[in-house]
């Protein structure tokens, strides 16, 4: 089921509905009506994988009362490995096993060695990246005793599968999501107002914006032989706003609805394209995963307490894995070692904390200044999406090359008749509005709000009826 779906806009009113007015007696009837509504939803994509989704949500649950109830080492240490391995094999025979014995097998070819691979032709179940870490976060905070184990499975089901961010995240936390679960919610119209605006300005970006760049993003990069410099740049600056008005744009459903049950979800996006260096990029960016990786492998490798070196090792490792994190393909591997490259001036310079502030901007020097270190931001992360976005290593380069070679900047005519002026403006537009917009969680609220909602409508209205690409980008991770 797609948050930009028909089947989505009818479902969502009747949980609504039912959770307010029929299931509100108290919170376990609350959680109850939503861990139904989850797995209904979960089930709209593939009703076989729920055992999968169940059977995570059993063994983080028992492993975390073993791992507290029992006083040994040893024993705890039993516990915790169980959950770790089970949950890693899992995720590493459904999304990874082809891609280990595939790049195996060419090793040895490479060598003179025949060798047939044997594949497994399954389907990756949808949102299994995330659920996972949902439930590794949850043991491994108990494992080190920060939190106390959830008894009540009831409560623990509702934090693994609670369905605005069971598919496509946020990344939560039981040190904030659990708390919430566990109270009864009382109704608030400014928040549920607020839900629905966030809900709309998602749509917008997923609809308006993100479908709008596939458009033209999809057809350079699946005709990059032929693309011209103006094309091929302009394709790349597309497929950056698709990937981040569709994975926002799904962060910010997901927070809105979840407000109209009276939950906050973790903010996952911060205006990341207005970031002034790499490091302030990836504090804005996917916050939910960076922020994961920070605390469950960046720290316990030692993070920048044993010197430069440790701290540019521990680098790199982080963004290689979430490279991988990201799918089974070398080039999201390139596109995190690209990242780790990027950063690795500012770490040797202790300029990795620097640009914490919020931005200030003012038309002078210092706002020029602001204004260059954006723009080259940008450009470096786009040119790393290049690599996340083509089918392997080497289409990436040959796009790179075309790039530098065709130099030609008129704009072609594409294949599938769509825009390519307007779109340019549209997006300018976007921009615009997020530049005035970017202290807020959404735009909608405040001044002007319902000429704001009405605009908005319209757009997605309009453009909707064009879209092509119902699916979200971070469903295949």
């Amino acid at each position: 089921m797609f948050f930009n779906s028909l089947h989505f806009a009818a479902f969502l009113p009747i949980v609504f509905i039912l959770y307010w007015f029929v299931f509100n007696k108290n919170k376990s009837w609350q959680n109850s009506i939503l861990i139904v509504a989850s797995y209904y939803f979960y089930a709209c994509w593939d009703w076989r994988f729920l055992f999968l989704l169940v059977f995570s949500t059993l063994l983080d649950y028992f492993t975390g009362i073993m791992i507290e109830k029992n006083e040994t080492i040893s024993k705890r240490r039993f516990w915790f490995w169980l959950s770790i391995i089970v949950n890693l094999g899992f995720l590493g025979v459904f999304k990874y096993y082809n891609f280990f014995v595939t790049s195996f097998s060419d090793l040895l070819n490479g060598f003179g060695f025949k060798v047939n691979p044997l594949l497994i032709e399954v389907v990756l179940p949808v949102g299994i990246s995330f659920y996972t870490f949902h439930g590794l976060s949850y043991v491994i905070d108990i494992y080190y005793k920060r939190i106390k184990a959830e008894y009540n499975f009831v409560d623990y089901s509702l934090f693994v599968s609670y369905f605005p961010l069971l598919v496509a995240g946020p990344i939560e936390r039981a040190t904030h999501l659990l708390p919430q679960v566990k109270v009864k919610r009382e109704f608030s119209f400014e928040k549920a107002k607020e839900g629905v605006h966030q809900i709309i300005w998602g749509l917008v970006k997923k609809v308006v914006i993100a479908d709008s760049c596939a458009m033209y993003a999809n057809e350079v990069f699946n005709h990059q032989q032929d693309m011209n410099t103006l094309s091929l740049i302009l394709g790349a600056v597309y497929f950056a706003f698709q990937i981040y008005g569709d994975f926002s744009g799904y962060s910010d459903i997901a927070l809105g609805t979840s407000k109209l049950f009276g939950i906050d979800l973790l903010k996952n996006f911060n205006f990341p394209y207005f970031s002034r260096d790499i490091a302030e990029f990836w504090r804005r960016w996917h916050i939910s995963l960076s922020s994961w990786f920070r605390d469950y492998l960046y720290i316990p490798l030692g993070g920048s307490k044993g010197g430069k070196w440790m701290q540019l090792r521990n680098t790199f490792i982080i963004f290689l894995v979430s490279g991988f994190w990201h799918g089974a393909n070398w080039t999201f591997i390139a596109w995190g070692l690209i990242n780790a490259i990027y950063f690795l001036p500012l770490l040797l310079l202790n300029k990795n904390r620097h640009n914490l502030e919020d931005i200030d901007f003012k038309w002078n020097a210092e706002g020029l200044k602001t204004i260059i270190n954006i723009f080259l931001t940008f450009t470096i992360t786009t040119f790393a999406w290049i690599f996340f976005r083509a089918k392997s290593i080497t289409d990436a380069f040959a796009y790179i090359k075309n790039m530098f070679t065709n130099l030609k900047f008129d704009i072609q005519y594409l294949g599938n008749e769509r825009y390519a002026p307007e779109l340019l403006a549209l997006v300018g537009v976007f921009i615009i509005f997020e530049w005035f917009h970017k202290y807020k969680n959404e735009p909608i609220s405040g001044k002007y709000e319902n000429v704001k909602l009405l605009f908005c409508i319209m757009a997605i209205l309009a453009l909707g009826v064009f879209s092509d690409y119902k699916e979200f980008i971070y469903f295949q991770f």
